[in-house]
């Protein structure tokens, strides 16, 4: 028997098992951010680091005074504009706050397609940087080249192995958000190979 695809198995997942695992790939890409917003002197990094941590403590207590709109604002706030910037980091900066507002709007919604489409925009953002690599080798970046290459290989298999821990979840407490976190980053570096 075949087995369901990574995106066909977060569907099966509960609420709170998709929202943790979409807030553990966030994790993989939020050094991303981080490191064009040092370069650049772009944003507040700060901010999304905790905006990641608010979400994580409303998962682990959802009566816990957290205004969801205010997250929003200030990723929002931290988000660079495509024009504004020459150079590739940009792309994985604006994915990385991108999936944070998804996320957020996920959680005020409680519309689980949203946690889904928080690993469609890691994927994505990992797919971009094999095709700016591709093509500035001189290479063609068709699909079977993205989908062969070894860091799209990777990114499945972190999101498969994420998906194993959550599924073992019955549900969030500290300690197995606190796993979830570690395996998240267990590998040191973000889901575009970037040294955390």
């Amino acid at each position: 028997m075949k087995k369901p695809n990574n995106f066909q198995r977060i569907r099966e997942l509960n609420y709170v098992q998709q929202a943790s695992l979409a807030a553990a790939m966030i994790e993989r890409m939020l050094p991303n951010y981080l490191l064009f917003s040092e370069a650049l002197e772009f944003g507040n990094g700060t901010e999304l680091r905790n905006a990641l941590n608010s979400l994580w403590e409303k998962l682990l207590l959802p009566k816990a005074k957290i205004s969801l709109e205010k997250l929003n604002e200030k990723v929002e706030q931290n988000t660079p504009d495509l024009n504004d910037f020459d150079m590739f980091g940009v792309y994985p900066a604006i994915d990385t706050c991108t999936a944070l507002i998804t996320l957020i709007n996920g959680m005020q919604q409680k519309e689980e397609a949203n946690f889904v489409d928080v690993c469609k925009i890691s994927q994505a953002s990992v797919a971009k940087f094999i095709e700016y690599q591709l093509t500035s080798e001189g290479e063609i970046a068709d699909n079977a080249a993205l989908r062969a290459h070894p860091l799209m290989a990777y990114e499945m298999e972190v999101l498969a192995e994420l998906i194993d821990k959550v599924e073992s979840f019955e549900r969030i407490d500290k300690d197995a958000m606190k796993a979830l976190k570690q395996l998240a980053i267990a590998d040191g570096q973000s889901n575009i190979g970037i040294e955390i």
